[in-house]
């Protein structure tokens, strides 16, 4: 069965393409939509994107693969984001990373056996002055230490 848009999100569909100059300019805020609703983007979410915005597959691949945002494949219920740039990495970003690693027992871009984790990494996520930190679905945790984690992690496993 192709992907659609349930009809709440159809309607939300409606409202973004009023905000935009062009279907092209939607094509992100669609993905978000769509991203929201199946988890992941794949091929069909893109064919569907691709037909409602009037833009070519290629085209709304690129945005996909480009941004590290929208999901390829299937990801844990919550997704864990561990800042490893300059400021981060100098403030221990690296050995919060494979902290994470070894207590998940899994490595940045897995998954845990039971779906509750995605561990990934990004490249700045704009808190450079409370390094070292990682995201977890929308919210911050800064200044982190393996006692901290301990507690973020506990709470998403539970």
């Amino acid at each position: 069965m192709p992907f659609a848009l349930t009809p709440e999100r159809d309607r939300e569909l409606t409202d973004i393409l009023t905000r935009y100059p062009t279907k092209m300019a939607a094509c992100i805020p669609l993905l978000h939509l769509c991203q929201e609703q199946n988890g992941f983007i794949d091929d069909d979410v893109v064919t569907f994107v691709s037909h409602r915005l009037d833009l070519p597959p290629a085209h709304v691949k690129g945005v996909v693969t480009f941004y590290t945002l929208f999901n390829q494949h299937k990801v844990g219920k919550h997704q864990v984001w561990v800042c490893r740039t300059l400021p981060c990495a100098l403030r221990g970003a690296n050995d919060m990373l494979h902290y994470c690693e070894k207590k998940l027992g899994i490595k940045a871009g897995e998954t845990t056996a039971d779906g509750k984790i995605t561990l990934r990494t990004a490249e700045c996520l704009a808190s450079c002055g409370s390094a070292p930190m990682m995201q977890v679905d929308k919210d911050y945790h800064e200044n982190l230490t393996p006692a901290a984690v301990d507690e973020i992690l506990e709470k998403l496993r539970s």
